[in-house]
């Protein structure tokens, strides 16, 4: 295996409360060296990201919420639009989890459809073409029932992807993907995130069915298999 046959599966995320403006820096010359799809971290560093990797094939991610202990709608969407205008290419945005378990469908729906038609309209009026929209519906904390709703709600207000947790202290499980996959439309792809670690974790994933696999160890990942094939040649 090569590290370009899984690069542009992998978001870099790095979101450690303790992460520094030069953590960033750092991570966008490792996103570039290793041409993963995109580099995901916190919206206050999307201006920087995208500064730094203009012209390079990695997009630049905002991650909406996952720091945020209350879920407030209009901080999600003020935060989302000010990631578009700051020139993020997608964006992570956490489903409002308390809600979804309460039972409370049609809010968690709207607040989605809210969010999304912000980030579109943003996106149009500043001439930025599509925006990539990954809703997060924390698959580890949902039974399967609730999984297969907060799938069909992704799907209905037009994401891209529905992402199985911000990766923040959850673990995710083959079976969380592999439900994931069977509830979404074809056309809509599903994010791993949360405690893969390894290249073995990886290829479970995407075995399962992720189409794209979110973690603050894909440096690592792909330096796994630059070395296993250096050593194979």
């Amino acid at each position: 295996m090569r590290t370009e046959d899984l690069s542009k599966t992998l978001d870099h995320t790095v979101l450690a409360p303790e992460t520094t403006r030069a953590d960033i820096a750092r991570a966008c010359e490792l996103a570039c060296e290793f041409h993963v799809a995109a580099l995901s971290a916190g919206p206050q560093y999307t201006r920087l990201i995208a500064g730094r990797l203009r012209g390079t094939d990695v997009k630049t991610c905002a991650v909406i919420g996952a720091a945020i202990d209350e879920y407030r709608q209009d901080a999600h969407i003020a935060r989302a639009e000010q990631a578009v205008c700051d020139g993020a290419d997608e964006l992570e945005v956490v489903m409002n989890l308390a809600a979804m378990r309460a039972g409370e469908f049609g809010v968690v729906r709207e607040e989605l459809v809210q969010l999304v038609r912000a980030v579109r309209t943003r996106a149009a009026n500043d001439a930025r073409g599509t925006i990539i929209v990954k809703a997060i519906i924390d698959a580890p904390l949902l039974d399967e029932a609730h999984v297969r709703l907060a799938c069909k709600i992704v799907a209905d207000v037009g994401a891209d992807f529905a992402m199985t947790s911000s990766s923040v202290g959850a673990q995710v499980s083959i079976e969380d993907v592999e439900l994931m996959r069977a509830a979404l439309p074809e056309h809509i792809g599903v994010t791993a995130s949360g405690g893969v670690c390894t290249v073995s974790d990886v290829q479970a994933m995407i075995s399962a069915g992720a189409a794209r696999i979110g973690t603050s160890c894909a440096v690592d990942v792909l330096e796994q298999i630059r070395a296993t094939s250096g050593r194979s040649r």
